[in-house]
């Protein structure tokens, strides 16, 4: 009998600390499931300090997520762009992506919400939806070069900050992950990016971004109705990116949750 072949997850965010906030969780869960689970920020996290010169808080983010992919069992992908230089329509940075999408080969994308409270935020999911979609294009010139993908790849979008997009308006997930039995797991992946508590302190208002995170879990839970602490995803159109409408975090993962249909129609008063 042939050994089925394990999973592959890839994490695509914009910067060191967003995958720990908002996708750990599932991550450390599909990575208890016997899936691959790979890691990257598009963003090398330039711009995030007070105090550090530029080289200094480069090194020293990189260091900081490669111990918590480490932390995570995740095989680590080196960024791409210093930050504010995430732009889902640059064409380098795409075809640099599009090239680490057909290394990685994944069966399952995780990416970041399309409309969250930062620019840079959309822009990298944006992006990587971009880079995945033309996975498969022979015209497109990836750089480095590299043979095409055409595996089917089934693409999730996390939750926003606050669970609300640029506007205030609730972002609900199509989809929640009960994340209680690995939440001090997330935690501790979290805890690696020693250098951004007095940043986020100073420069986002998080009191302390490692309650943050717990806080923010807790919310999506509350909004889940079920669980105490939970990360919310919606599915991407399959369109363009696999040949059926499939959603394998549900086979996966034990304990997971639907949105109720009729919830918008009572929000609404329909």
């Amino acid at each position: 009998m042939t050994e089925q072949k394990k999973p592959i997850v890839f994490a695509v965010a914009c910067h060191p600390d967003d995958i720990e906030f908002r996708m750990a969780g599932t991550m450390l869960l599909l990575a208890d499931r016997g899936c691959e689970i790979h890691y990257m920020n598009i963003a090398n996290g330039s711009w995030g300090t007070a105090t550090m010169r530029r080289e200094t808080i480069i090194q020293t983010r990189r260091n900081e997520a490669r111990e918590s992919a480490k932390s995570l069992g995740a095989t680590y992908h080196e960024s791409l762009v210093d930050d504010l230089d995430v732009n889902y329509n640059d064409k380098p940075t795409l075809l640099k992506l599009i090239a680490v999408i057909r290394e990685v080969d994944p069966d399952i994308l995780l990416v970041q919400s399309p409309v969250d409270y930062m620019e840079d935020h959309q822009n990298a999911a944006r992006l990587a939806v971009t880079a995945a979609f033309c996975r498969g294009m022979v015209n497109a010139p990836a750089d480095p070069p590299s043979p095409c993908s055409y595996k089917d790849i089934v693409i999730y979008h996390s939750q926003p900050h606050s669970c609300r997009g640029p506007m205030r308006e609730l972002i609900r997930p199509e989809l929640y992950v009960n994340i209680e039995s690995v939440l001090q797991r997330k935690r501790d992946a979290l805890a690696c990016h020693r250098s951004q508590k007095e940043w986020l302190d100073v420069s986002q208002g998080f009191d302390s971004y490692l309650d943050t995170m717990c806080d923010e879990s807790a919310l999506t839970g509350q909004l889940s109705g079920r669980y105490k602490f939970a990360e919310g995803w919606r599915r991407h159109n399959h369109i363009g990116f696999a040949a059926n409408d499939t959603d394998p975090l549900p086979e996966l993962l034990n304990d997971v949750s639907w949105t109720d249909p009729d919830y918008e129609k009572r929000l609404n008063g329909f």
